[in-house]
């Protein structure tokens, strides 16, 4: 689903990345760990087309990225690329349900086939009674539910997630993980998640660490090893 091969990054004279491989199978779930600053969440805006490598090259369901121009890229990205951020970057003026429907209406949906989707989602995530709250009437759980359901709109062919349980409590933080893994299970999605927690980390089918801007391990773990991943 995804392939990544020799990409590096600097910021000025500081190499963030340097020379990073990384291949993602259909349906698998990946953690990306490491130190603050290793260079975790600057790989997932690469893989997210967010921001663009100096060097290497990123495939996504088969697509080489670096053969589309702006629109396309920003079609693709809105398209297949669903992302989960820490701080959920809801829009307040908006409910939950419009704030779900958003990228559908970018992608040139049509209102009633958007909002059936969202609803669908809502009522998946248990947040139907909560369809017409706006995000301050939220809980912080509900708030990053929202969110996913956001990057599941268009049916992306990969989800990527930045720290999505880095500002949750522990129950909602658990609550999400699993949520993951029953969204894989119901809908095949695959999953890059750059997190420090450790619970999650250990789920994952694979657990990537970063270090110095380099891919220093990546196994597989065994405590999901009975998951199935697609080639």
């Amino acid at each position: 689903m995804i392939k990544a091969t020799h990409i590096s990054k600097k910021f000025g004279n500081l190499q963030v990345l340097n020379q990073i491989d990384l291949t993602v199978l259909q349906g698998e779930i990946v953690s990306v760990v490491g130190a603050s600053g290793a260079g975790k969440s600057t790989l997932l805006q690469i893989l997210g087309t967010l921001l663009k490598a100096d060097t290497g090259s990123i495939e996504v369901a088969g697509i080489n990225l670096d053969r589309l121009n702006e629109k396309a890229l920003s079609a693709f990205r809105n398209n297949e690329i669903g992302f989960v951020f820490q701080f959920h970057q809801l829009l307040p003026e908006f409910t939950a349900l419009e704030n779900i429907c958003i990228p559908a209406f970018i992608g040139g949906y049509t209102k009633k086939e958007t909002e059936k989707r969202a609803m669908e989602l809502l009522d998946f995530f248990g947040l139907t009674l909560r369809a017409t709250h706006k995000p301050s009437e939220l809980s912080g759980g509900e708030q990053q539910r929202v969110a996913v359901a956001r990057a599941l709109i268009n049916k992306p062919s990969v989800v990527l997630a930045d720290e999505p349980s880095g500002n949750l409590d522990s129950a909602s933080a658990a609550s999400l993980h699993q949520l993951f893994f029953d969204l894989r299970q119901q809908f095949g999605h695959t999953f890059v998640i750059v997190t420090h927690n450790p619970e999650l980390a250990a789920m994952a089918d694979r657990k990537v660490q970063i270090a110095d801007g380099r891919v220093v391990s990546d196994s597989n773990n065994s405590a999901s090893s009975s998951l199935n991943t697609v080639s």
